[in-house]
């Protein structure tokens, strides 16, 4: 009988390491992922430390549609003025903020490298109306959203401290916004765009499997 092969031991150990990091860093790219909420911008559907699934598949195949959560790129990644302030982001800038718990830890990536959470409103084509109290009316119609009950509230003239919006959404974008209407940094405030582009969409959030109590489909 020949003699047995032995493999090198630097290759024994850490073969298999580099393969499962190679193996989750490639699913996590190209399948799917967790994230935690960080904010309450969702509110009341979604809350802050709500664990979630994002799948990236079904955007590959098809647009974003109206009512469905997104995960996306901060907008200090893509807005043309908060762009200019901030650090781009590369893979090893944002390392940091794709590692399971370590990514909790506050300013460990640029804001460039945060992700945040939304629901689509407007397609491209649409035009869409937003009152001072975050009431939404596209293409005419006012859009049915049981989901929002965190309004704005308005003065005696109809006047609020939120932003009003009257826009047409452009092609290769979307226009997004918080259910919390009353605190969420959206589409409506954005300094440069008030536009999400398609191309800085993460993923679509389909499921909450924390906490235990709450866990399920997302509804869109």
């Amino acid at each position: 009988m020949g003699a047995k092969h032995r493999g090198h031991p630097f290759w024994d150990f850490w073969a298999p390491v580099l393969f499962t990091i190679a193996l989750y860093f490639g699913l996590r790219m190209f399948v799917g992922e967790s994230r935690y909420i960080p904010s309450g911008s969702m509110l009341p559907g979604l809350k802050i430390n709500d664990m979630l699934i994002i799948e990236k598949m079904a955007y590959r195949f098809r647009l974003p549609r109206r009512g469905e959560i997104v995960v996306f790129d901060a907008p200090y990644a893509f807005d043309p003025v908060l762009k200019a302030d901030s650090l781009a982001p590369s893979l090893w800038r944002c390392l940091p903020a794709n590692i399971p718990f370590i990514n909790r830890i506050p300013d460990v990536s640029p804001k460039s490298c945060d992700a945040y959470i939304k629901r689509v409103i407007g397609e491209p084509g649409d035009r869409v109306v937003v009152t001072p109290r975050g009431d939404v009316t596209v293409n005419g119609d006012k859009l049915n959203e049981p989901y929002v009950t965190n309004y704005c509230p308005v003065d005696a003239q109809g006047m609020s401290r939120c932003a009003p919006l009257n826009v047409t959404v452009p092609d290769g974008h979307v226009l997004v916004l918080g259910d919390n209407r009353s605190n969420s940094w959206d589409g409506r405030y954005w300094p440069g765009t008030h536009f999400l582009p398609q191309s800085a969409i993460i993923g679509r959030a389909i499921w909450r499997f924390l906490p235990w109590d709450r866990a399920g489909a997302l509804d869109s």
